[in-house]
């Protein structure tokens, strides 16, 4: 999504009919609280507590619609009986973290952590798989999400590792989202991170809100409102206090957002559902759970329903949750693989054990963040939120790290679409790899220069096995090459491409190379890879 402040500001007008102006919109101010807050330890450890166990039980009950079609009639139960929280990567990362803290103290570096995931062999699906590879290839823990290195840097990674960061930190929502921002680069960035931000902070200041709504609003303050994340909050905010339904609301952001990052456990999107279940879902477990549920088809249902449950948790504690689905779980978590990746250790752990682990570590950050600890009593200095500096990235900010002689104009984020694949745009060491965002006007490649006396166009090309793209290149308002390049067999075939630039020797010209969607029956388009583009 452009980090473009006026995005939502005109889809909100446009969804509305134009009928508000912008004083009608209310503020979203945060006013923190100044005095000290008084938190027994026994309160703090059970809200922990349920802030494991809340997220655990709102995964399984929604899982099943994880990418695929969402809910229709509401849930009231696991899809079957119980006896343990299955291993998840919803918790699993956060699980590693804790043991990051533990081992390195808490002021552990983005680099520890990355440690800390190659000893658990840490992260199965997405970002994260890509980022452990990162880390096996000795790529720091600092680069392993970030945009040169990880094509899935914009998916929801960052967002479901970072409930502890705000268990961590209660009622010092900076605090959270300081962690959340440093260590959530291990396996997202950018508008990834900000969800990180976003949740960790909505986590921390539940514990000293007494209304979700309030803890959302402080949260979004965390972020600029130039992050796309930030956008979408605002967005669900802002029609949800023009009375918009959540089902209207999270229809209308769905059509903002997911045509521009389709896939679907992308960062954005599913913040904005989590949101509006969050707004509307007024702290009940159930009416949040089935909100969450139902919002949108294809949705990252599951992390969007830990998400909300674990913000209700830190507010409420165990008693918000339902005691016969606490009660199914026995107190254990168990898992030794997920997507073939096997946990070094395997786990077999008591998640009031992970509670109590996470409390002596919070208690640390509490007391390094001017509060105490008091006999059986926590003191705490509740913190305002603060916004932090805007971290953005663009997809044509790859360029800077493959050719940055060239720009890149109208790339997509693409994604993994059921029943098929639509491409990508990101970088895979020397290639760069591009699909459209706008399917009429394809993308381009460009630059000027000056050709020398005798000028050549040299470049690779490639496409999917059994895919093609349609490649024109543009030389000032002349075509010099247009052709249809498709891939053949299982492997990835560059085509080298050199072309005769003498009509234009030793002239300033404007370069254009295109992709376009190939228009062949029953070929499916496909991501164009590139690769040692020269002019001279």
């Amino acid at each position: 999504m452009p980090n473009n402040p006026n995005l939502y500001r005109r889809t909100l007008l446009s969804a509305i009919g134009g009928s508000i102006i912008a004083s009608a919109v209310s503020s979203f101010a945060y006013s923190g609280e100044s005095a000290s807050l008084k938190l027994s330890r026994a309160d703090y450890l059970d809200r922990l507590n349920a802030i494991w166990h809340g997220q655990m039980i709102a995964a399984m009950l929604t899982v099943r619609f994880e990418h695929k079609v969402a809910a229709a009639v509401p849930i009231n139960g696991f899809s079957e009986p119980m006896q343990f929280a299955w291993l998840d990567d919803d918790w699993y990362y956060e699980m590693c973290a804790l043991r990051g803290f533990e081992k390195y103290g808490i002021d552990m570096n983005i680099d520890e952590l990355g440690q800390q995931w190659l000893d658990n062999n840490c992260g199965s699906w997405g970002s994260s798989a890509i980022a452990l590879e990162n880390l096996k290839r000795g790529i720091p823990g600092s680069m392993a999400g970030h945009p040169s290195n990880n094509r899935y840097w914009w998916t929801i990674g960052p967002v479901f590792s970072a409930d502890i960061y705000g268990a961590l930190a209660p009622a010092m929502p900076n605090v959270a989202a300081a962690m959340a921002r440093k260590l959530g680069k291990i396996n997202g960035h950018a508008e990834a991170v900000d969800g990180a931000v976003f949740l960790a902070g909505a986590i921390s200041l539940a514990f000293s809100q007494t209304d979700i709504r309030g803890a959302v609003r402080g949260a979004a303050e965390l972020l600029d409102k130039s992050s796309p994340y930030r956008q979408a909050v605002d967005f669900v905010i802002e029609l949800a206090e023009l009375g918009l339904s959540f089902e209207y609301i999270v229809e209308k952001s769905e059509e903002n957002i997911r045509t521009i990052y389709p896939q679907s456990n992308n960062a954005v999107a599913n913040g904005a559902i989590s949101v509006a279940a969050l707004w509307f879902g007024g702290g009940d477990f159930w009416r949040t759970i089935n909100l969450a549920a139902k919002a949108a088809d294809y949705s990252d249902s599951d992390c969007n329903a830990a998400f909300t449950i674990s913000v209700i948790a830190a507010m409420r504690g165990m008693a918000c949750l339902p005691p016969e689905l606490v009660a199914q779980l026995n107190d254990r978590v168990i898992g030794e693989k997920m997507n073939g990746v096997i946990m070094t250790p395997p786990v077999d752990e008591k998640i009031s054990e992970l509670a109590r682990r996470s409390a002596m570590i919070g208690e640390q950050i509490i007391v390094a963040n001017n509060g105490r600890v008091d006999g059986t009593y926590l003191s705490i200095l509740p913190q305002a939120p603060i916004t932090q500096a805007p971290e953005p990235f663009a997809l044509s900010d790859l360029m800077e790290f493959w050719n940055p002689e060239w720009s890149l104009v109208r790339a997509g984020f693409g994604g993994a679409i059921f029943g098929g694949s639509r491409g990508g745009t990101y970088l895979d060491g020397d290639v760069l790899a591009t699909f459209p965002q706008d399917f009429a006007r394809g993308l381009y490649l460009g630059r000027k220069l000056k050709f020398s006396a005798t000028p050549i166009l040299n470049f690779e090309v490639a496409a999917e096995p059994n895919k093609a793209w349609e490649l024109n290149v543009f030389v000032d308002n002349l075509m010099v090459h247009s052709e249809i390049i498709s891939g053949a067999g299982q492997n990835r075939n560059f085509k080298q491409i050199t072309i005769n630039m003498s009509q234009f020797a030793n002239q300033e010209v404007t370069i254009r190379f295109y992709q376009k969607i190939a228009n062949i029956n029953d070929v499916q388009p496909s991501t164009a890879y590139w690769r040692n583009l020269s002019a001279s």
